[in-house]
């Protein structure tokens, strides 16, 4: 089995499309909300960014949607044999046919980004790496009506990508609150954004974040922001 450990939970990949990456625990360290109670986790994969969630906010509980059906399974099963079980759910189901009857505090996404690209030769890694042409409308069209009033959607994406997403989002008062430039190292250009949405007008904050200070070796920032989570640290 391809198992990935953590300090306080592990996560089984088996039947997962689309493994542990890079964006998916830095926006699972990053995103953020001052007392969640109820987190969305939309495409949630091998689960790691719920289970990271879970560990960070224990008062919250998370719940988790995957359109595949074996990454769903597997996520379900990372769940049950985590400590924070209670407060995890899953549901097999595409994000667009959703629902909940309460309101999300904090709802977060590792979404696909390859819009008009060629369709993956793997359907089932195309499903989890492509988007169709009208999905990111979608996601903040559905993430909107899920947020509560003072709720933030927070999404790992390329900067073209985000850009798009910042523009739909305007169509739906919601407000850039933050962006962070994620940098493979100081003289590399940004490759991915972490975007903050919020309802209404707010001020923006914007940060830099590098990956490696030189070859092989992270930066003080990425080590410091994992350092609960990766065992190496």
């Amino acid at each position: 089995m391809s198992i990935f450990k953590f300090k306080q939970f592990e996560v089984d990949q088996t039947g997962c499309a689309m493994k542990i990456n890079t964006d998916g625990v830095l926006i699972g360290a990053m995103a953020n909300h001052h007392a969640p109670k109820n987190i969305l986790d939309i495409g949630t994969g091998t689960g790691v960014i719920a289970l990271m969630l879970a560990q960070r906010f224990l008062d919250a509980h998370i719940h988790a949607v995957e359109i595949d059906g074996q990454a769903a399974k597997t996520a379900g099963r990372n769940f049950q044999s985590s400590v924070f079980s209670e407060r995890l759910s899953i549901n097999h189901i595409a994000i667009e046919q959703y629902n909940n009857n309460e309101k999300f505090d904090l709802i977060v996404s590792n979404p696909p980004f390859f819009v008009n690209d060629l369709k993956n030769e793997e359907f089932r890694k195309g499903i989890a790496r492509h988007a169709g042409e009208d999905f990111f409308s979608l996601l903040v069209e559905k993430s909107n009506s899920l947020l509560a009033d003072d709720g933030q959607i927070w999404l790992v994406l390329p900067v073209k990508q985000a850009d798009e997403v910042i523009a739909i989002a305007a169509q739906y008062d919601l407000s850039l609150a933050e962006r962070i430039h994620m940098h493979s190292d100081e003289n590399k250009p940004t490759f991915r954004q972490v975007i903050c949405l919020k309802k209404g007008e707010t001020l923006l904050k914007e940060s830099d974040f590098n990956i490696y200070q030189s070859l092989r070796e992270h930066t003080k920032a990425y080590k410091l922001l994992l350092k609960d989570f990766f065992l190496a640290y």
